[in-house]
C-alpha cells in the first residue's frame, strides 16, 4: 500500500506545477516525506530505495535526491 502512496504522490507532482517545483528543491529524504505528508501521502523512508521500484523520475528530482533514491 504505501508504495501505492510513493506513486501516487508521484503521479500528483507531475500534474501540479506548484509541487512539481517543492519536489525538485527537495536536498534530503526527510524534506521529500514531509513535502508528502503535508499533500495527504504517507510512506516511509526505507520504501523509498531499492529493492523497490523507483516511483519517481530524474527530471522529478533534485540532482542530490535523484542520485539517492534512483540508484541500480
Amino acid at each position: 500500500m504505501a508504495i501505492k502512496n510513493i506513486k501516487d504522490f508521484s503521479d500528483k507532482a507531475r500534474s501540479d506545477a506548484a509541487l512539481k517545483e517543492q519536489l525538485a528543491a527537495c536536498m534530503k529524504v526527510r524534506e521529500v516525506i514531509a513535502l508528502a505528508q503535508a499533500n495527504g501521502f504517507d510512506f516511509i523512508e526505507d520504501e523509498l530505495y531499492p529493492p523497490n521500484e523507483p516511483q519517481f523520475t530524474a527530471d522529478q528530482l533534485s540532482e542530490r535526491m535523484a542520485k539517492a533514491l534512483l540508484r541500480a
